[in-house]
């Protein structure tokens, strides 16, 4: 329930299948940044990540 997908409006075409990669791919790069499940979860990862938007982009662009 992270990030409320029964209540996403996108329901038609290939809108679905994209959203669903797109959050599977926010959760991958958190758990791989976070390899600490005990002491960050992802919902507060999210939040921080929200806070601070530069680092989550450059969480995306470095190699």
């Amino acid at each position: 329930m992270t990030y409320d997908e029964d209540r996403h409006q996108l329901r038609t075409g290939s809108g679905p299948q994209v959203m669903a990669t797109l959050r599977n791919l926010a959760i991958s790069l958190i758990r791989t940044i976070y390899n600490d499940p005990a002491t960050t979860g992802i919902a507060s990862a999210n939040r921080a990540m929200t806070r601070r938007p530069a680092k989550a982009i450059k969480l995306l662009t470095t190699p």
